[in-house]
Protein backbone atom coordinates (compact mmCIF):
# COMPACT_ATOMS: atom_id res chain seq x y z
CA UNK A 1 0.00 0.00 0.00
CA UNK A 2 1.28 3.44 -0.96
CA UNK A 3 2.55 5.63 1.94
CA UNK A 4 2.67 2.67 4.34
CA UNK A 5 6.47 2.68 4.57
CA UNK A 6 6.49 6.42 5.34
CA UNK A 7 3.90 5.89 8.05
CA UNK A 8 5.92 3.10 9.68
CA UNK A 9 9.09 5.20 9.49
CA UNK A 10 7.33 8.07 11.28
CA UNK A 11 6.14 5.73 14.05
CA UNK A 12 9.66 4.44 14.52
CA UNK A 13 11.32 7.86 14.48
CA UNK A 14 8.78 9.95 16.38
CA UNK A 15 7.27 7.43 18.83
CA UNK A 16 10.04 4.87 19.12
CA UNK A 17 7.70 1.97 18.37
CA UNK A 18 9.23 -1.49 18.65
CA UNK A 19 9.76 -3.78 15.66
CA UNK A 20 6.92 -6.02 16.89
CA UNK A 21 4.53 -3.06 17.00
CA UNK A 22 5.55 -1.89 13.53
CA UNK A 23 5.07 -5.38 12.09
CA UNK A 24 1.61 -5.61 13.68
CA UNK A 25 0.58 -2.24 12.17
CA UNK A 26 1.91 -3.27 8.79
CA UNK A 27 0.03 -6.58 8.86
CA UNK A 28 -3.28 -4.94 9.83
CA UNK A 29 -3.06 -2.20 7.22
CA UNK A 30 -2.08 -4.64 4.46
CA UNK A 31 -5.07 -6.80 5.42
CA UNK A 32 -7.33 -3.78 4.95
CA UNK A 33 -5.66 -3.00 1.62
CA UNK A 34 -6.21 -6.59 0.44
CA UNK A 35 -9.90 -6.35 1.35
CA UNK A 36 -10.22 -3.17 -0.76
CA UNK A 37 -8.20 -4.83 -3.54
CA UNK A 38 -5.68 -2.01 -3.72
CA UNK A 39 -8.19 0.85 -3.96
CA UNK A 40 -6.49 4.25 -4.22
CA UNK A 41 -5.92 5.71 -0.75
CA UNK A 42 -7.50 9.03 -1.76
CA UNK A 43 -10.70 7.29 -2.86
CA UNK A 44 -11.35 5.42 0.40
CA UNK A 45 -14.61 6.45 2.06
CA UNK A 46 -16.21 5.82 5.44
CA UNK A 47 -18.41 3.11 3.88
CA UNK A 48 -15.29 1.18 2.79
CA UNK A 49 -14.04 1.06 6.36
CA UNK A 50 -17.48 0.07 7.67
CA UNK A 51 -17.72 -2.73 5.10
CA UNK A 52 -14.30 -3.98 6.15
CA UNK A 53 -15.37 -4.23 9.79
CA UNK A 54 -18.67 -5.87 8.82
CA UNK A 55 -16.55 -8.41 6.95
CA UNK A 56 -14.36 -9.00 10.03
CA UNK A 57 -17.43 -9.40 12.20
CA UNK A 58 -18.91 -11.98 9.82
CA UNK A 59 -15.67 -13.94 10.03
CA UNK A 60 -16.06 -13.97 13.84
CA UNK A 61 -12.84 -12.01 14.36
CA UNK A 62 -12.59 -11.22 18.09
CA UNK A 63 -13.60 -7.74 19.23
CA UNK A 64 -10.10 -7.22 20.67
CA UNK A 65 -8.53 -7.97 17.27
CA UNK A 66 -10.99 -5.68 15.49
CA UNK A 67 -10.20 -2.92 17.98
CA UNK A 68 -6.47 -3.37 17.30
CA UNK A 69 -7.02 -3.19 13.55
CA UNK A 70 -9.13 -0.06 13.94
CA UNK A 71 -6.40 1.54 16.04
CA UNK A 72 -3.83 0.81 13.33
CA UNK A 73 -6.06 2.26 10.60
CA UNK A 74 -6.96 5.28 12.71
CA UNK A 75 -3.31 6.16 13.20
CA UNK A 76 -2.57 5.55 9.53
CA UNK A 77 -5.35 7.85 8.33
CA UNK A 78 -4.38 10.47 10.93
CA UNK A 79 -0.87 10.38 9.46
CA UNK A 80 -2.21 10.76 5.92
CA UNK A 81 -4.31 13.75 7.01
CA UNK A 82 -1.43 15.44 8.85
CA UNK A 83 0.82 14.99 5.83
CA UNK A 84 -1.98 16.43 3.63
CA UNK A 85 -1.97 13.29 1.49
CA UNK A 86 -5.76 13.17 1.97
CA UNK A 87 -8.03 16.11 2.72
CA UNK A 88 -10.79 14.32 4.65
CA UNK A 89 -10.23 11.62 7.24
CA UNK A 90 -12.77 8.82 6.54
CA UNK A 91 -12.22 7.06 9.86
CA UNK A 92 -13.14 9.94 12.20
CA UNK A 93 -16.72 8.80 12.84
CA UNK A 94 -16.03 5.06 13.04
CA UNK A 95 -16.78 3.71 16.55
CA UNK A 96 -14.53 1.22 18.27
CA UNK A 97 -16.02 -2.28 18.68
CA UNK A 98 -17.29 -2.92 22.19
CA UNK A 99 -15.41 -5.60 24.05
CA UNK A 100 -15.42 -7.13 27.48
CA UNK A 101 -12.27 -6.69 29.46
CA UNK A 102 -11.16 -10.23 30.22
CA UNK A 103 -9.23 -10.96 33.37
CA UNK A 104 -5.70 -12.18 32.59
CA UNK A 105 -4.77 -15.81 33.07
CA UNK A 106 -2.49 -16.36 36.03
CA UNK A 107 -0.64 -19.17 37.76
CA UNK A 108 -0.69 -19.70 41.50
CA UNK A 109 2.52 -19.32 43.48
CA UNK A 110 2.57 -23.10 43.89
CA UNK A 111 2.26 -23.65 40.14
CA UNK A 112 5.17 -21.29 39.42
CA UNK A 113 7.32 -23.17 41.93
CA UNK A 114 6.25 -26.47 40.35
CA UNK A 115 7.39 -25.16 36.95
CA UNK A 116 10.74 -24.15 38.40
CA UNK A 117 11.17 -27.55 40.07
CA UNK A 118 10.36 -29.30 36.77
CA UNK A 119 13.59 -27.95 35.23
CA UNK A 120 15.45 -30.55 37.33
CA UNK A 121 14.47 -33.20 34.76
CA UNK A 122 16.25 -31.37 31.91
CA UNK A 123 19.83 -31.81 30.73
CA UNK A 124 22.40 -29.69 32.58
CA UNK A 125 22.73 -26.89 30.02
CA UNK A 126 19.02 -26.82 29.07
CA UNK A 127 18.09 -26.68 32.75
CA UNK A 128 20.51 -23.81 33.40
CA UNK A 129 19.16 -21.72 30.52
CA UNK A 130 15.45 -22.33 31.11
CA UNK A 131 15.78 -21.89 34.87
CA UNK A 132 17.58 -18.58 34.28
CA UNK A 133 14.82 -17.41 31.93
CA UNK A 134 12.09 -18.45 34.39
CA UNK A 135 13.73 -16.90 37.43
CA UNK A 136 14.41 -13.58 35.70
CA UNK A 137 10.91 -13.40 34.24
CA UNK A 138 9.20 -14.19 37.54
CA UNK A 139 11.53 -11.83 39.44
CA UNK A 140 11.01 -8.86 37.14
CA UNK A 141 7.73 -9.28 35.23
CA UNK A 142 9.49 -8.30 32.00
CA UNK A 143 7.78 -8.47 28.65
CA UNK A 144 9.02 -11.54 26.80
CA UNK A 145 10.58 -9.39 24.06
CA UNK A 146 12.58 -7.57 26.76
CA UNK A 147 13.66 -10.83 28.36
CA UNK A 148 15.00 -12.65 25.31
CA UNK A 149 16.89 -9.56 24.12
CA UNK A 150 18.83 -8.84 27.32
CA UNK A 151 22.41 -7.91 26.52
CA UNK A 152 25.21 -10.09 27.92
CA UNK A 153 26.93 -6.94 29.21
CA UNK A 154 23.80 -6.03 31.20
CA UNK A 155 23.84 -9.41 32.95
CA UNK A 156 27.55 -9.26 33.74
CA UNK A 157 27.19 -5.78 35.26
CA UNK A 158 24.23 -6.98 37.37
CA UNK A 159 26.26 -9.88 38.79
CA UNK A 160 29.23 -7.64 39.53
CA UNK A 161 26.95 -5.15 41.31
CA UNK A 162 25.40 -7.96 43.34
CA UNK A 163 28.85 -9.13 44.47
CA UNK A 164 29.80 -5.61 45.54
CA UNK A 165 26.52 -4.39 47.04
CA UNK A 166 24.47 -7.52 47.70
CA UNK A 167 21.63 -6.44 45.38
CA UNK A 168 21.31 -5.77 41.66
CA UNK A 169 18.85 -4.81 38.95
CA UNK A 170 18.56 -4.70 35.18
CA UNK A 171 17.99 -1.40 33.40
CA UNK A 172 15.45 -2.32 30.73
CA UNK A 173 14.42 -0.22 27.75
CA UNK A 174 10.73 -0.93 27.22
CA UNK A 175 7.94 0.44 25.03
CA UNK A 176 8.61 3.91 23.68
CA UNK A 177 12.31 3.49 24.57
CA UNK A 178 11.45 4.29 28.20
CA UNK A 179 13.96 2.88 30.66
CA UNK A 180 13.00 1.29 33.97
CA UNK A 181 14.77 -0.51 36.80
CA UNK A 182 13.90 -4.17 37.42
CA UNK A 183 15.38 -5.53 40.68
CA UNK A 184 16.58 -9.14 40.71
CA UNK A 185 15.88 -11.66 43.46
CA UNK A 186 18.66 -13.71 45.02
CA UNK A 187 17.38 -16.86 43.30
CA UNK A 188 17.34 -15.06 39.93
CA UNK A 189 20.93 -13.91 40.45
CA UNK A 190 21.97 -17.44 41.41
CA UNK A 191 20.29 -18.87 38.32
CA UNK A 192 21.97 -16.20 36.17
CA UNK A 193 25.36 -17.01 37.64
CA UNK A 194 24.93 -20.76 36.97
CA UNK A 195 23.73 -20.14 33.42
CA UNK A 196 26.70 -17.93 32.56
CA UNK A 197 29.01 -20.84 33.42
CA UNK A 198 27.61 -22.89 30.52
CA UNK A 199 26.33 -20.10 28.22
CA UNK A 200 29.08 -20.66 25.61
CA UNK A 201 27.41 -23.97 24.68
CA UNK A 202 24.62 -21.94 23.08
CA UNK A 203 27.11 -19.75 21.15
CA UNK A 204 28.13 -22.57 18.80
CA UNK A 205 28.03 -21.34 15.22
CA UNK A 206 26.96 -17.82 16.24
CA UNK A 207 29.15 -14.85 15.37
CA UNK A 208 27.79 -12.24 17.75
CA UNK A 209 28.27 -12.40 21.52
CA UNK A 210 25.98 -9.47 22.30
CA UNK A 211 23.01 -11.36 23.73
CA UNK A 212 22.56 -13.12 27.06
CA UNK A 213 20.48 -15.84 25.38
CA UNK A 214 22.16 -16.38 21.97
CA UNK A 215 20.60 -18.50 19.24
CA UNK A 216 20.80 -19.04 15.48
CA UNK A 217 17.66 -16.98 14.86
CA UNK A 218 17.76 -13.99 12.52
CA UNK A 219 17.90 -11.65 15.50
CA UNK A 220 20.78 -13.62 17.02
CA UNK A 221 18.99 -14.29 20.30
CA UNK A 222 16.36 -16.73 21.56
CA UNK A 223 12.99 -15.94 19.98
CA UNK A 224 9.75 -15.30 21.85
CA UNK A 225 8.16 -18.22 20.03
CA UNK A 226 10.92 -20.67 21.01
CA UNK A 227 10.79 -19.61 24.64
CA UNK A 228 7.02 -20.11 24.58
CA UNK A 229 7.50 -23.63 23.22
CA UNK A 230 10.03 -24.45 25.93
CA UNK A 231 7.61 -23.24 28.61
CA UNK A 232 4.72 -25.35 27.31
CA UNK A 233 6.95 -28.42 27.17
CA UNK A 234 8.04 -27.74 30.75
CA UNK A 235 4.39 -27.32 31.80
CA UNK A 236 3.61 -30.83 30.49
CA UNK A 237 6.48 -32.24 32.54
CA UNK A 238 5.19 -30.35 35.59
CA UNK A 239 1.66 -31.71 35.19
CA UNK A 240 0.21 -28.28 34.35
CA UNK A 241 -2.00 -27.84 31.29
CA UNK A 242 0.22 -26.15 28.65
CA UNK A 243 -2.57 -23.74 27.67
CA UNK A 244 -2.27 -22.20 31.13
CA UNK A 245 1.40 -21.36 30.65
CA UNK A 246 3.08 -18.69 28.53
CA UNK A 247 5.68 -15.96 29.09
CA UNK A 248 2.88 -13.39 29.36
CA UNK A 249 1.05 -15.49 31.97
CA UNK A 250 4.22 -15.46 34.10
CA UNK A 251 4.30 -11.67 33.77
CA UNK A 252 0.71 -11.65 35.04
CA UNK A 253 1.70 -13.97 37.89
CA UNK A 254 4.54 -11.64 38.91
CA UNK A 255 2.16 -8.67 39.19
CA UNK A 256 -0.70 -10.52 40.88
CA UNK A 257 1.51 -12.24 43.45
CA UNK A 258 3.19 -8.94 44.38
CA UNK A 259 -0.17 -7.22 44.89
CA UNK A 260 -1.50 -10.20 46.82
CA UNK A 261 1.44 -9.90 49.22
CA UNK A 262 0.84 -6.20 49.83
CA UNK A 263 2.79 -4.32 47.14
CA UNK A 264 1.26 -0.97 46.17
CA UNK A 265 -0.26 -0.47 42.74
CA UNK A 266 2.03 2.40 41.66
CA UNK A 267 5.19 0.40 42.38
CA UNK A 268 3.88 -2.58 40.40
CA UNK A 269 2.95 -0.22 37.55
CA UNK A 270 6.53 1.05 37.40
CA UNK A 271 7.99 -2.45 37.55
CA UNK A 272 5.79 -3.61 34.68
CA UNK A 273 6.51 -0.51 32.60
CA UNK A 274 2.83 0.41 32.20
CA UNK A 275 2.29 3.96 30.99
CA UNK A 276 -1.25 4.05 32.42
CA UNK A 277 -2.07 2.79 35.92
CA UNK A 278 -5.49 1.63 34.70
CA UNK A 279 -3.66 -1.16 32.84
CA UNK A 280 -2.15 -2.32 36.12
CA UNK A 281 -5.47 -2.13 37.97
CA UNK A 282 -6.74 -5.21 36.13
CA UNK A 283 -4.63 -7.29 38.54
CA UNK A 284 -6.56 -5.97 41.53
CA UNK A 285 -9.71 -7.31 39.85
CA UNK A 286 -8.05 -10.72 39.60
CA UNK A 287 -7.35 -10.72 43.33
CA UNK A 288 -10.89 -9.60 44.17
CA UNK A 289 -12.30 -12.40 41.98
CA UNK A 290 -10.08 -14.91 43.78
CA UNK A 291 -11.28 -13.66 47.16
CA UNK A 292 -14.93 -13.93 46.12
CA UNK A 293 -14.34 -17.49 44.91
CA UNK A 294 -12.61 -18.34 48.20
CA UNK A 295 -15.59 -17.11 50.26
CA UNK A 296 -18.14 -18.80 47.99
CA UNK A 297 -16.38 -22.16 48.15
CA UNK A 298 -15.29 -22.23 51.80
CA UNK A 299 -17.57 -20.03 53.93
CA UNK A 300 -19.89 -22.23 56.05
CA UNK A 301 -22.99 -20.24 55.01
CA UNK A 302 -22.19 -19.97 51.29
CA UNK A 303 -24.72 -21.31 48.80
CA UNK A 304 -22.44 -24.18 47.77
CA UNK A 305 -22.07 -25.33 51.40
CA UNK A 306 -25.80 -25.04 52.11
CA UNK A 307 -26.63 -27.06 49.00
CA UNK A 308 -24.18 -29.78 49.97
CA UNK A 309 -25.79 -30.04 53.45
CA UNK A 310 -29.25 -30.38 51.89
CA UNK A 311 -28.03 -33.15 49.63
Amino acid sequence: MKYLSQFLESLSAERGCSLNTLQAYEKDILDFDAFLKGKCIRDIQKIDIQNYFFYLNERAIAASSRARKLSALRQFFNFLTQEEIILNNPILLIDSPKQDRLLPKILTEEEVLTLIDATEALSTHEKARLLCLLEILYATGMRVSELVSIHLKTAIIALKTAQEKGTAAFIIKGKGNIERLTPLTTSALNALNEYLKIRKIFESGIKTQVWLFPSRSTAGHLTRQRFGQLLKSLALQAGIHPQKVSPHVLRHAFATHLLHRGADLVSVQKLLGHADISTTQIYTHVIETQKQKLVFEHHPLSESKKNSRKA
